[in-house]
């Protein structure tokens, strides 16, 4: 760093003081509209995370997006049973069967831990490395039966590593949660997060960002402010950005809004009014 590059005392003071959250954009490769405005925000430093969903054919073609990223962000694997990629792939459910299967004696863990593995293989042949973390497309990852084969698998491929896969938790805040987060804390993040932590893997154990894709672009701007002052230090933010609107895609024009709010200055403030930097999982998670 030279002279002219070196921080005040003022500015030193201010990053040792900032709030470390993970901000994660997820559905990379649902579309490659979705890729490059991810790979642009990450650029941008306005995410730390991408989870990518591998069972996607954008996949294979997209992730040449992040490699120039490589070290910069968390990539990690979004685990889908619920996409039109996951029926495709035969184990598809929608997310309401899914649901209910989750309540009603869960899933089975040894065809829960073979859809794992080949998602993992899938990850690895593109990415050539172990996912930074595992979450999940709809929050899969913590339903009954699925959950307890993805902590034996993650243990049985990357237990032996120095710095293993962490895991999210979808879980608010305390006191933070509406209906639909109480929900999903309900499909199994406690449980998540007891296996996860008795196999000695990391958690993010706190998740905000959760809305219902509708509302404007000032609605969105006031549920970020929001969830920025409320995040603790180590908690997801989770996002869902889009450069534009695919044909098809059901919160197309939410994906559209958010990446125009997170490209523009006024995310960039709403960071410094809240103190939070935008940092990797390892940074923040012990």
């Amino acid at each position: 760093m030279s002279p002219s590059e070196a921080l005040s005392p003022d500015q030193i003071a201010s990053q040792l003081a900032a709030k470390g959250v993970i901000i994660c954009a997820d559905d990379f490769a649902v579309h490659h509209s979705a890729s490059a405005g991810i790979a642009e925000l990450a650029r941008l430093h306005r995410i730390s995370a991408a989870s990518a969903m591998v069972l996607s054919p954008h996949w294979a073609q997209d992730v040449a997006l992040l490699q120039d990223l490589r070290g910069q962000i968390d990539v990690g694997l979004h685990l889908d049973w619920t996409s039109d990629f996951a029926k495709a792939a035969g184990h598809g459910w929608s997310l309401g069967a899914a649901m209910r299967r989750s309540v009603l004696g869960g899933f089975d863990t040894r065809q829960a831990a073979t859809v794992i593995e080949r998602q993992l293989d899938l990850f690895e042949a593109n990415w050539h490395a172990a996912p930074d973390y595992v979450d999940g497309h709809q929050h899969v990852q913590q339903f009954a039966g699925i959950r307890d084969a993805l902590v034996a698998v993650l243990a049985r491929r990357y237990g032996a590593l120095a710095v293993k896969p962490y895991l999210r938790v979808s879980r608010p805040p305390q006191g933070t949660a509406d209906l639909k987060g109480r929900v999903i804390a309900r499909m199994g993040a406690n449980a998540l997060e007891k296996i996860a932590a008795t196999a000695g893997f990391k958690r993010a154990a706190a998740l905000l960002g959760i809305h219902n894709f509708s509302g404007s672009p000032a609605d969105y701007a006031r549920l970020m402010t929001r969830w920025l002052a409320q995040a603790p230090p180590g908690a997801i933010i989770m996002c869902h950005p889009a450069q534009a609107c695919e044909p098809g895609d059901e919160i197309g024009v939410s994906r559209v809004q958010e990446f125009a709010y997170l490209a523009g200055p006024e995310f960039v403030a709403a960071l410094a009014t809240a103190g939070v930097v935008p940092v990797r999982g390892r940074q923040v998670l012990s």
